[in-house]
């Protein structure tokens, strides 16, 4: 992927939406002190969310307009990714809550069924989400502050699956709240001890 009018990205790092129009707002090329880093940036913005997305190539030689540059090596922020080590329906769960942060209430709702999926992965299936969550620490898979933790978020949403009608819906903060420790969770089940199985040569 390299600079461009637009920056071709699947969803917009902001706001998730599927096949953005980021569109090239300003551009420049610069250099470090010792003029050995030469590279372009472009900041590109989102047709729908107004976020704005940077990008940076490096020169890597000269066409006849001059500098050449190769492809984009890393963009701010980046798109939000679920790591391919977390199991696959929780994983898909989590994916679909990303995709879908800009319908909080369907996004919480789907990180529930996420940390649902992770939990029973780890073999705790008997009682409501929060129970076993604290079972969890319990059983030191994750620590006593993660457990406090899902206390302070909109996780489980019960209010929605039971229609409760004095319950707020949930905002986009709280959806991504929700996705945060979502996260966090699967770093402790899944991804850490699967980087440190890999570092000490096991299969995962």
């Amino acid at each position: 992927m390299k600079h461009g009018n637009s920056l071709p990205l699947d969803r917009c790092p902001h706001c998730n939406v599927a096949k953005p129009h980021l569109k090239l707002h300003y551009g420049f090329e610069n250099d470090n002190d010792r003029q050995t880093s030469k590279r372009r940036w472009g900041n590109y913005q989102c047709s729908i969310c107004g976020g704005v997305t940077l990008a940076v190539a490096s020169a890597v030689g000269h066409d006849r307009s001059g500098l050449a540059y190769g492809d984009i090596e890393q963009l701010w922020p980046s798109s939000q990714t679920v790591h391919e080590s977390i199991p696959e329906r929780a994983r898909l769960f989590l994916e679909q809550a990303i995709a879908s942060i800009h319908a909080p209430a369907g996004a919480v709702m789907l990180t529930g069924s996420s940390v649902d999926a992770m939990l029973k992965e780890k073999g705790l299936k008997e009682g409501n989400l929060f129970g076993r969550i604290k079972l969890a620490a319990e059983k030191q898979l994750i620590t006593e502050e993660m457990a406090a933790w899902a206390h302070e978020i909109r996780l489980d949403a019960n209010d929605q699956r039971h229609s409760d009608e004095a319950a707020a819906l949930p905002n986009e903060a709280d959806a991504q709240k929700a996705i945060d420790f979502a996260t966090a969770l699967a770093q402790f089940l899944f991804v850490l001890p699967a980087r440190v199985a890999r570092g000490r040569g096991k299969p995962t």
